[in-house]
């Protein structure tokens, strides 16, 4: 039997998560009127999957996820997750599929930022909030 995921303490992740698994769609759960997909992480330490909502940025079949948590100088917990546990699973509208996670870094990272910025603009404004390079992550289908 698989685990179940853990949703977020944080009220309004969890609120958008929620109405997801309730809808059975990321259709229709917006953020700043841009589309989220649902990310499925293995937590670093505990072991335990864990659901994270994302701004969608979806290119050619692999998606990015920025690790900008609006500009903090600190990651989100969700970083360490992908960094010790990879291989993910992520819902894009009806649709869930298993992918494996690396960070970016160079051109690659350049070319995933302008795609992520051009989804969700205010990661541009994030960056100049934060000393920190933010991560991005490419998310490329297992199979």
């Amino acid at each position: 039997m698989i685990e179940k995921a853990e949703l977020s303490p944080t009220d309004w992740v969890r609120q958008q998560t929620e109405k997801i698994l309730s809808q059975g769609t990321t259709e229709g759960v917006l953020v700043t009127g841009r589309p989220v997909v649902l990310l499925t992480t293995t937590g670093a330490k505990s072991g335990k999957r864990r659901y994270v909502p994302v701004m969608r940025v979806e290119h050619e079949g692999s998606y990015a996820v920025v690790a900008s948590k609006g500009g903090a100088p600190e990651h989100p917990a969700w970083y360490h997750n992908l960094k010790a546990h990879p291989e993910v699973t992520l819902q894009d509208g009806t649709e869930t599929r298993t992918y494996v996670a690396h960070e970016v870094s160079g051109q690659e990272r350049d070319e995933w930022w302008e795609r992520s910025v051009a989804a969700f603009p205010n990661y541009a404004e994030y960056q100049t909030k934060t000393g920190r390079l933010i991560p991005v992550f490419v998310l490329d289908p297992k199979d």
